[in-house]
């Protein structure tokens, strides 16, 4: 008989590398926090700039960025026919993997800070690009809202706390850290705390659908490698179908 195929990836082993590099990101990005603070708001040797969650173009950025980007990676995957039964919502998979690439992007380039343009005003709003970007998420729920709830169970709940969470960083943590720039100022603790948990809800987000999709293309038995066992050793040749000779060698 023949062994049972090894997986290509192990949830377990997946689950707890996201947990691990979440928890890093956010530990180290904490630290620099006070320590920039304790410091006197000041960064000698650069460690906070490349820690700090608050800060662009440094480690956290390009993380969450290849996080966004691997997602797109599955659902690429998934909306190329790699898992069965994608066939109906096809358009709908590559169009979310086109949605992340594009927040892979967003993420080290910062296009959505270009939409500060409406000046909507000082308070909550004083971060105006959420207002097309809320506008943009309704929008791309009412399209989805179908699909999503043709998904199997585990992975829709799944997808449901990965947009809760993400969400609730990008844009729901966007409002009350403009309510703070607005009153006083960016070179603060007290806006590096609130941006710090922003960036670290957007990380957990980010690694809990890459989780969902990793773990629905496995129900799908999409990430399996398939391989020919060889004869045991010791063991007859096998012969070839409908013959009386031996299959010849390689």
């Amino acid at each position: 008989m023949a062994a049972p195929a090894p997986r290509l990836l192990e949830p377990q082993a997946l689950r707890r590398a996201l947990l691990a590099l979440v928890a890093t990101l956010a530990t180290l990005g904490l630290a620099a926090e006070l320590g920039y603070a304790l410091a006197g708001e000041e960064d000698p040797y650069g460690l906070v700039a490349f820690a700090g969650l608050s800060y662009e173009q440094n480690l956290p950025t390009w993380a969450a960025s290849a996080l966004l980007l691997g997602c797109a990676g599955l659902l690429w995957l998934i909306g190329r026919g790699i898992a069965p039964g994608a066939g109906r919502w096809r358009r709908h998979w590559l169009g979310l993997a086109a949605v992340f690439a594009c927040l892979s992007l967003d993420e080290v380039a910062e296009i959505h800070e270009q939409w500060g343009w409406l000046d909507a005003g000082d308070g909550l709003l004083y971060y105006s690009w959420v207002i097309p970007g809320a506008a943009l998420v309704l929008a791309l729920g009412v399209i989805y809202l179908p699909w999503l709830l043709a998904l199997p169970a585990a992975t829709r709940r799944r997808c449901v706390w990965a947009a809760l969470l993400y969400l609730g960083g990008v844009l729901g943590m966007e409002l009350p850290l403009g309510y703070w720039t607005a009153r006083h100022g960016a070179d603060n603790l007290g806006y590096g705390l609130i941006d710090w948990l922003e960036e670290t809800l957007e990380l957990a987000g980010a690694s809990v659908f890459l989780y969902a999709l990793a773990l629905h293309l496995l129900a799908e038995g999409a990430l399996v490698f398939r391989l020919q066992p060889g004869p045991q050793r010791g063991a007859p040749p096998a012969r070839a179908p409908g013959t009386g000779s031996p299959r010849p060698g390689p």
